[in-house]
C-alpha cells in the first residue's frame, strides 16, 4: 500500500471495470504521443500490455493508439496533473490525474479532499522515492526472487500475499528489467513508474485506518485520477 492504492473488489462491478479501462485508454493516448510503434516505445508498450491483461478489446486499444497519435480527426490533449496532501490521520498521498479540463479535476480534487488536507507541491513528494515497479508471478515455485532480482538488474523486490513479487528498479531501468524477467519466463502483470514511500505511517486503529480506506476509495473512483500513491504501512 505504500506504493500504489488499489481500490478493494474494484474488479468486482461493471462499472468499476469501466472505470479500469478508461484509466488504460488514457494511459495509452498519452504513451502514444511519443509514437503509435510498441516496439518502440517502452511507454506504450508497457500500457498496451496492461490492457491486453484486463481484457481490452482490440478495436478499443488501437483506437486509443490511433487517437493519442494524432492519426485521427478527432483530437485529444490529456495532461498530467499531481496532487499531494494528507489523508485522515496525517497518512501521505499522492494523486497523479490525468485531464483534460484542470479546472475541473482541481475542483474535483479540493472537493475530496475536505476530509483529509490538501498540500503544495512538494508538501509530500519529498518523502516518497520515484522508482520503477515491475510485478510479476516466478514461473514455478523453485524459481529464486532473490537471484532474479539480481540477473534482472532490480535494485530491491517485495514478496505479496498473493504469490506476486514487487521488483523496484531505477527509473530508466524499468523497461529493461521487465523484459528481463520475462525473458527467464516470469509472468509480468504490470511495469510501471511509482512513488514509494519512504516513511509509511503505520495505523494500528481498524476505525481510524477505516476512515483512510473510505477516504481512499472516493479519490480513486474519480474519472481524472490515474493512480493514487499512499504512505500507509
Amino acid at each position: 500500500m505504500g506504493a500504489q492504492w488499489k481500490q478493494k473488489g474494484r474488479e468486482a462491478s461493471a462499472a468499476a471495470k469501466g472505470r479500469i479501462f478508461t484509466k488504460l485508454a488514457k494511459e495509452i493516448m498519452v504513451a502514444a504521443r511519443a509514437g503509435a510503434d510498441p516496439t518502440m516505445n517502452p511507454r506504450l508498450r508497457m500500457a498496451v500490455e496492461a490492457a491486453k491483461k484486463a481484457s481490452m478489446t482490440k478495436d478499443t486499444l488501437e483506437r486509443a493508439i490511433k487517437k493519442g497519435a494524432g492519426l485521427l480527426d478527432e483530437g485529444v490533449n490529456y495532461e498530467v496533473v499531481t496532487y499531494e496532501g494528507f489523508a485522515p490521520h496525517q497518512v501521505p498521498v499522492i494523486v497523479e490525474c490525468l485531464t483534460d479540463n484542470r479546472n475541473r479535476t482541481s475542483s474535483n480534487i479540493r472537493v475530496l479532499f475536505r476530509k483529509g488536507q490538501l498540500g503544495a507541491a512538494g508538501s509530500v513528494s519529498w518523502d516518497f522515492a520515484r522508482i520503477g515497479q515491475v510485478e510479476a508471478s516466478a514461473p514455478s515455485s523453485d524459481v529464486d526472487a532473490d537471484e532474479a532480482a539480481i540477473e534482472c538488474g532490480a535494485q530491491d523486490l517485495e514478496r505479496g500475499d498473493d504469490a506476486i513479487v514487487r521488483f523496484f528498479t531505477e527509473t530508466a531501468d524499468l523497461d529493461a528489467v521487465s523484459k528481463a524477467l520475462t525473458d527467464r519466463k516470469w509472468v509480468v502483470s504490470s511495469a510501471q513508474l511509482i512513488w514509494k514511500a519512504k516513511n509509511p505511517v503505520s495505523l494500528e486503529d481498524p476505525t481510524k485506518r477505516a476512515e483512510v480506506e473510505t477516504f481512499l476509495d472516493a479519490i480513486d473512483e474519480d474519472d481524472d485520477v490515474q493512480n493514487l500513491y499512499v504512505g500507509l504501512a
